[in-house]
């Protein structure tokens, strides 16, 4: 064996002193107690750790150390504070969020959108790329002050500056930009900081607000909500992309009629709404919208190469921009102004992914912007959940928005929607009449049968994920009010949750032997069904469960306790053997039969075994062994 080298040895020492690096033994004077010294610089790979998430005792920590404080405790200055928990520690009650409310209207400038910096033909693209990075920084950084200094809480904005490029271009190329927000919370989706901007970068430029989604404001709320936009000088205009859509499905599924029958000329095809209403109000058609765009939109003189075109003279062109949330209905509304699909519509925000520009007519164009999350105020992260902002798959806290929506949505509403009876807490013992989150989410959980792996408790993430998607959609409906109305949320919509209108959306509100509207549960129904059999069923029942001698054929070949028929597991195995009442094992089978044969009974030991005693296989056996004996 080869002779042991010095390399192998300074390897082991390497190893032991990278090992041990950093300890020192314990020298005198040093604490017998237990302490923990932070280390002036730490190791790089605790460096860059990421922390996206502090809890306040971390963040307080956490602080303290950068500033370099020191804190002594003091045992006997200790106070408990208690929570109420009836609350949702997700949400605000009506104090903080009035408070909250007017900290936001008195920063409402400081949201502001990124500008791009000056250029001219004489810009390089490095210096401009550059001047770009530099102010979208610049941006941020007034952000996230606001946000530190303040206090407030703003909505997750987009934070990649390609897609803020993308609007810009499309801010560029556009003489109207149109805003599409939803009818349900205009004001939330509007950026008053972005019509300022287009101005900016040119006074011809126009602002359009088209408040889609109208077709879930009745009259007397769009009524409202025109008077606001009027007092506050806003050029708007309601539309809904999903009439359009279905009228345009409408009209190609008649064409074949309407080519054989003669035209009248009194009929609209077009008209969503009664003639009689108010034009400010009217909810406008594809065609309308189409012809408000136009009168709207000022005409640019381009060459037919800009326009994407050959080249060719200048001649008047329509640049039509459309911005807004995620999830809005941009591409739906394009989709419903062509008449075709020709831009991709999803459920999930951030569908489209690029700018692009469609072809209206020869003379129009229209310019599709991404879905971007401009800055704006929320008062809880469950709001921005329930507005459509945050995806809910994604959503990992969901008690905040399901108390939400059944604050805001009446309760007998839920119930008739879904079908459920929600088990409340009494007012008596400290209930306050609106079902708390997980009281909705196990009711609907219980009745559509959602359970968990494992455990089988109710799945109450699958009931909100199910819940807030219907809230989205418009099928659990509640409309905001003007911020200036003088009545509540509740009046508001209250002529929405009207019996009459609502048992055409579900089935499960019908009407009773009185002529009042009752709400009929899932529950209710099952154990009806259950009680209601067939003849032929109680028949079966009867003739499997009759112990005769007619059902003894269909009976199990089993024997139960004490030696009677019974519907009990077989005795296949050692520790199946049936015990008497004393605990001792029964005998069976042919220990029965001897018993009754010699009349007494035997032991379980003294029943003989069946042996075969044969002898040894490999011994020598000798010729005549056995004779002599």
């Amino acid at each position: 064996m080869p002779p042991k080298g010095k390399s192998s040895s300074a390897l082991g020492k390497a190893v032991i002193r990278q090992r041990f690096k950093g300890q020192r033994r314990p020298v005198e004077g040093d604490t017998t107690l237990h302490t923990t010294d932070l280390a002036e610089e730490a190791p790089k790979w605790t460096q860059l750790q990421s922390v996206t998430h502090e809890g306040d005792l971390e963040a307080f920590l956490r602080t303290a150390e950068l500033a370099g404080h020191e804190f002594t405790a003091e045992r006997r200055n200790v106070q408990i504070v208690g929570q109420d928990h009836t609350d949702n520690p997700f949400l605000l009650d009506s104090e903080q969020e009035r408070e909250l409310l007017q900290r936001q209207e008195a920063h409402q400038q400081r949201l502001t959108v990124p500008r791009r910096p000056t250029w001219d033909s004489t810009t390089t693209r490095e210096v401009l790329h550059q001047a770009e990075k530099d102010a979208f920084l610049d941006w941020r950084r007034s952000l996230a002050q606001l946000e530190e200094t303040e206090g407030l809480l703003l909505t997750p904005f987009e934070r990649n500056l390609e897609v803020w490029r993308q609007l810009w271009r499309v801010i560029e190329r556009s003489s109207l930009v149109v805003q599409i927000v939803d009818a349900r919370d205009p004001l939330f989706f509007r950026s008053m900081d972005l019509e300022k901007y287009v101005r900016e970068v040119d006074s011809t430029k126009q602002n359009l607000l088209l408040v889609n989604k109208a077709d879930l404001l009745n009259d007397a709320q769009r009524t409202q909500w025109a008077d606001y936009f009027d007092a506050h000088k806003i050029a708007y205009s309601f539309f809904s992309a999903k009439i359009a859509a279905e009228e345009e499905e409408k009209e190609q599924d008649e064409q074949p009629d309407a080519d054989a029958l003669p035209s009248s000329p009194s009929s609209s095809p077009h008209s969503t709404t009664p003639a009689s209403l108010p034009s400010r109000i009217h909810i406008l058609s594809a065609p309308e919208l189409v012809d408000l765009f136009k009168r709207e939109c000022p005409r640019v003189e381009t060459t037919g190469a800009s326009a994407g075109q050959p080249s060719g003279p200048k001649r008047p062109l329509q640049t039509i921009g459309l911005v807004g949330y995620p999830n809005v209905g941009k591409s739906s509304t394009i989709n419903a102004l062509l008449g075709a699909k020709r831009v991709a519509v999803g459920a999930t925000p951030g569908k489209t992914k690029h700018f692009q520009t469609l072809f209206l007519d020869d003379d129009t164009l229209l310019c599709d912007c991404p879905g971007l999350v401009f800055p704006s105020f929320a008062t809880t992260a469950a709001e921005m959940v329930c507005n459509g902002v945050l995806p809910i798959d994604q959503t990992r806290e969901y008690t905040g928005p399901a108390a939400l929506v059944a604050q805001r949505v009446p309760q007998w509403v839920l119930e008739a929607i879904y079908g459920i009876k929600i088990r409340t807490k009494p007012l008596e013992e400290g209930g306050t009449g609106i079902p708390t989150a997980e009281e909705l989410l196990i009711a609907l959980a219980v009745a559509r049968g959602f359970t968990k792996a494992g455990q089988g408790n109710p799945d109450e993430s699958r009931s909100a994920r199910l819940i807030l998607k219907d809230y989205i959609a418009g099928k659990l409906l509640y409309n905001h009010p003007p911020p200036d109305s003088a009545i509540s949320g509740k009046e508001f919509n209250a002529a929405l949750y009207d019996p009459k209108s609502l048992s055409k959306q579900t089935h499960h509100l019908v009407v009773d032997a009185d002529g009042e509207y009752v709400i009929k549960s899932a529950a209710e129904r099952r154990q009806k069904a259950n009680a209601v059999t067939s003849v032929k069923v109680q028949s079966m029942d009867a003739k499997f469960f009759n112990h005769s001698a007619e059902a003894a054929r269909l009976m199990p070949k089993t024997v139960g306790k004490f030696g009677k028929q019974a519907l009990t597991r077989a005795g296949m195995y050692p520790h199946h053997r049936m015990v008497d009442d004393q605990g001792r094992p029964l005998v069976t089978g042919d220990r029965e039969a001897i018993e009754q044969v010699f009349g007494q009974q035997l032991s379980v030991s003294g029943v003989p075994k069946k042996s075969f005693k044969k002898g040894k296989k490999h011994v020598k056996k000798r010729s005549g062994q056995g004779y002599d004996d």
